[in-house]
């Protein structure tokens, strides 16, 4: 057989490629990593994904696939072992939709709710990422992994709030959860974030706190404007 080219184009920072590196890492697929800056995108980013210009591309054989959760999928059919969805029609429907909740409901509310919000506004923005964060807890009742007594793909697409959770936690200096509230959550966040190719992944925490906090007075001072 011949062998595959296998690329992933992200950044050192952006939690979207780490989906599609740990998808790959847990498949044992070899790849080559391309690092852009999103500041000064390179030609090749902008040929390979020419609608939303951004990462992850995964790029196989010279096709490229973009957007993470399409990716995630991808990857998964054209891989088998470590098999990432379940086969039960209506177990890879759910994960889809939990896949699906996690980007359009957690995401926009904790980054673009509440770190890129202050004052009133935030305030007005807690309980709504609570409720949706009360979903996530419901639904790993009775499992370790959202994916069952492995990782999943629901686990990798929700699996920034493993490790970035408690970057914006710092930056803005509230506790979003606790074990009170969020028993099942937080111990999913131990083993998912300890698992070692997950663990091994992760970019340089000062270095996000640094960033985060950046983005968070440039967005701040955008809507002052």
């Amino acid at each position: 057989m011949a062998e595959e080219e296998v690329k992933v184009f992200r950044t050192w920072s952006s939690p979207f490629p780490l989906r599609v590196i740990w998808a790959l890492k847990l498949k044992g697929v070899e790849f080559d990593t391309v690092y852009e800056d999103l500041s000064n995108k390179s030609p090749l980013l902008l040929q390979y994904n020419p609608v939303h210009k951004k990462v992850p591309v995964l790029l196989h054989n010279g096709k490229p696939i973009c957007e993470s959760l399409v990716i995630l999928e991808y990857v998964d059919e054209r891989w088998k072992q470590f098999p990432l969805l379940p086969q039960d029609p209506h177990e890879r429907a759910k994960a889809r939709f939990w896949a699906k909740f996690g980007d359009d409901k957690v995401f926009q509310s904790i980054v673009y709710g509440i770190l890129f919000k202050q004052g009133k506004e935030r305030e007005e923005e807690i309980p709504r990422a609570m409720e949706i964060l009360q979903h996530l807890e419901e639904e790993l009742k009775g499992k370790k992994f959202f994916g069952g007594e492995k990782i999943g793909l629901v686990d990798l697409a929700l699996g920034w709030l493993a490790y970035y959770l408690g970057i914006i936690e710092e930056v803005i200096g509230l506790k979003l959860i606790d074990q009170e509230k969020f028993p099942l959550l937080l111990q999913w966040i131990q083993e998912f974030s300890t698992a070692p190719i997950i663990q091994e992944n992760w970019p340089p925490r000062d270095k996000l706190i640094a960033k985060f906090a950046a983005s968070r007075e440039a967005a701040l001072a955008q809507g002052l404007k």
